[in-house]
């Protein structure tokens, strides 16, 4: 489309006629696809380049088979599912490219052990390892599974939205058990033939590790003295209730989902009701003005009495209904995330207060609007009042917003109330109208240009950046 309109510059579209693309969603998903996959390849090699430090090469060319085997048999079944590649689910595979590979590497280093030991060939040391390790190697693969897939029944909009993500992990964990009894076996068979394994004494090998010396170190005096056992549990009860008191004392804060850094973000106008659209596009601009002045924002669109371009964030909280003259939306664009040095939350909360004071001088409310790093919301606490009577939900809607509005660190404290408006009856006294000329159409012709405005003419300026 891009290309379509730089063929239309300066052909169909006279040259007073300035053209920006202010939306890219198309080049903001394949963004967020390269760094995904840059993500997963980084974890697959770093994985890799771990376990051949410690099962040698071969070893670990076994393993690095595994991981291209399972994840193409889950994007196999996301395909079934109706799973599109994008960014919740590659997200998956990276979150689970650490435990794909725990089956194969019990696996393939319990056959490495084998080897070790001399306990026959290849072929007997694959079997008779598999053997071994298999129940247990079945029972952590379905505790992980049991940990990740109640992610997949969360109600509510978050629950579609990162179903993707324990949906994909469980399989991908399911797939990662099937090749690690019985791919990684095979790819063990054929590479580890022929391959130069340090042999070492049936029953003396593990005594002489170094792992062996130091868990030995620290279990055998808890087995021998009932008393450091106790102090060992009652330390690990005391560091449990610790790190779980982290919590409510805030000292840790946590969030479902971090803050992202996007290019964009909006600012919602609102002023009061029967505010006309000349007043509301005046505040805007001015509002405008001083978004140009913040060095990191490239451009500024303003909408007045329309709804900006619906967004993911605009479904959710109805701003497509934002069609009065009172209401007005600014798209603000930023530079790249690689070209600033602050991030777009920290942007936004600088910008914020010089909004708001700007807006306070109008009489109107400004809030400044974040893109969501996941599902978005109507807003970050929501109050919904039922009750038998509008004035009684009324009643209570008031005291509830002037709590929100005196709570610490809760701002622009709206409600979805249309404010109250008087109803003027216009009479005409037709005998006295008549006595002066005047017709009452003309009355009612005056009225409706005093209060809803006239379209006279188009006007077309030359100086204007839309003529």
């Amino acid at each position: 489309m891009q290309r379509k309109i730089g063929e239309l510059e300066g052909r169909l579209l006279p040259p007073e006629v300035q053209v920006t693309v202010t939306r890219d969603y198309g080049a903001t998903a394949d963004q967020k696809a390269d760094e995904l996959l840059v993500h997963l390849a980084f974890a697959v090699i770093s994985v890799t380049l771990v376990i051949a430090l410690s099962l040698g090469w071969r070893g670990a060319l076994v393993v690095f088979a595994s991981v291209p085997v399972s994840f193409a048999l889950t994007l196999f079944v996301y395909y079934g599912l109706g799973y599109t590649l994008n960014r919740v689910t590659l997200f998956a595979l990276v979150f689970v490219t650490g435990i794909v590979v725990d089956d194969s590497i019990i696996v393939v280093e319990n056959i490495i052990r084998h080897l070790g030991q001399r306990k026959g060939t290849v072929l007997q040391a694959a079997i008779e390892a598999v053997n071994e390790v298999g129940n247990p190697t079945i029972l952590a693969t379905l505790t992980v599974i049991a940990a990740v897939l109640p992610m997949a029944f969360v109600r509510g909009l978050m629950g579609p939205y990162m179903r993707p993500m324990p949906v994909g992990a469980s399989l991908a964990m399911t797939f990662s058990l099937a090749v690690a009894l019985v791919a990684a076996p095979w790819f063990a068979y054929r590479l580890l033939r022929g391959a130069k394994i340090e042999h070492e004494e049936e029953g003396a090998g593990i005594e002489r590790t170094r792992t062996y010396r130091v868990y030995h170190g620290v279990l055998q005096p808890l087995l021998d003295s009932a008393q450091k056992r106790w102090l060992f549990l009652g330390a690990t009860v005391v560091l449990l209730l610790v790190s779980v008191a982290l919590f409510p004392l805030r000292w840790v804060e946590v969030k479902m989902l971090p803050f992202d850094n996007k290019s964009e973000m909006q600012v919602i106008v609102d002023l009061p009701e029967g505010t006309t659209l000349e007043t509301t596009a005046k505040v805007a601009r001015e509002l405008a003005d001083y978004l140009k002045t913040v060095p990191e924002v490239t451009d500024v669109e303003l909408y007045a009495g329309t709804p900006a371009p619906i967004n993911f964030n605009g479904l959710v909280r109805y701003y497509d209904l934002r069609q009065s003259s009172n209401l007005a939306d600014l798209q603000v664009n930023l530079l790249g995330k690689d070209d600033r040095d602050q991030q777009s939350h920290a942007i936004a909360q600088r910008i914020r207060p010089p909004l708001v004071e700007i807006a306070r001088k109008h009489g109107a409310d400004v809030k400044v609007v974040e893109v969501p790093p996941g599902p978005p919301v109507l807003s970050t606490l929501v109050a919904e009042i039922y009750g038998p009577t509008e004035t009684a939900r009324l009643e209570l809607a008031q005291k509830v917003r002037k709590i929100f509005a005196e709570t610490e660190g809760v701002v622009d404290v709206d409600w979805m109330v249309e404010e109250p408006q008087r109803k003027q009856r216009v009479r005409v006294d037709r005998e006295k109208a008549a006595l002066q000329g005047v017709a009452a159409a003309q009355v009612v012709e005056a009225l409706a240009l005093a209060y809803g405005g006239l379209e006279v003419a188009p006007l077309h300026s030359a100086a204007a950046a839309e003529p």
